[in-house]
């Protein structure tokens, strides 16, 4: 068994007065040893101490002790308890040792410069300050911002990395949103803008497109007497 009964010393003393277990099942059931149990027994041991019903508790059943009655080497097991109390929630800000305080600023100052998405109250619960402080060290108004060192507080020992994870992940899921950049329709494109203008400044048109290679070339005498050469058809109605 890994759980001591409540109150032990108590519960042995009753065992030993209304049960006929031996001394080694109370002891393994009390988390005791079992020469504690026999001077106990013995009166020597616990004489101002009142024994307390385990079974009244709800931490035994008769029916466990009936059976280690007639089993020496069974051992008693502790019945479950009936009603599962939760752990307290932690609140208000982080504890943090006497060491470690000095460390605070250092660590606030690094958390808003590496996560300006984290909200002061974010802030609050990792390193255990206050939110004037936070204020003070992120306008530069803190008495000592001249010596101020950012630091990370995972490697100061000051929150765990999970934490920090688990406040970061929160901050994502709570910003809003960016919508997509439409582009107005209104706006020539970069090809556009930096293509040569079709008109000067005085209003002059300029052609924008190159003229053919053709209208450029000065054609000769040979091409052009060419054209003028009688084909065979006109020859033969000369004939």
């Amino acid at each position: 068994m890994s759980n001591a009964p409540l109150m032990p010393k108590a519960t042995a003393v009753w065992l030993v007065d209304n049960t006929a277990l031996s001394f080694d099942q109370i002891a393994a059931f009390c988390k005791l040893h079992p020469l504690e149990v026999k001077a106990i027994a013995d009166g020597e041991a616990a004489q101002g101490i009142k024994g307390m019903d385990p079974v009244m508790t709800g931490q035994l059943t008769r029916e466990e002790i009936e059976k280690a009655q007639k089993d020496t080497k069974y051992r008693l097991k502790l019945a479950p308890p009936k009603v599962s109390v939760p752990e307290p929630k932690r609140r208000g800000p982080r504890y943090t040792p006497v060491s470690k305080r000095q460390d605070r600023p250092n660590a606030i100052l690094w958390l808003v410069r590496n996560h300006p998405e984290l909200k002061d109250q974010q802030i609050v619960r990792l390193v255990g300050t206050t939110k004037p402080t936070i204020e003070a060290i992120r306008n530069r108004t803190h008495w000592n911002s001249g010596q101020l060192t950012p630091m990370d507080p995972v490697t100061l020992g000051i929150c765990k990395q999970l934490d920090l994870d688990l406040e970061v992940k929160k901050s994502a899921a709570d910003a809003p949103i960016q919508q997509e950049y439409q582009q107005d329709p209104t706006l020539l494109s970069t090809e556009e803008s930096l293509a040569p203008s079709s008109a000067d400044p005085f209003g002059n048109f300029k052609p924008t497109q190159k003229p053919d290679a053709d209208e450029d070339t000065i054609p000769d005498a040979a091409s052009v007497f060419a054209n003028f050469q009688p084909s065979s058809k006109d020859e033969d109605e000369e004939d």
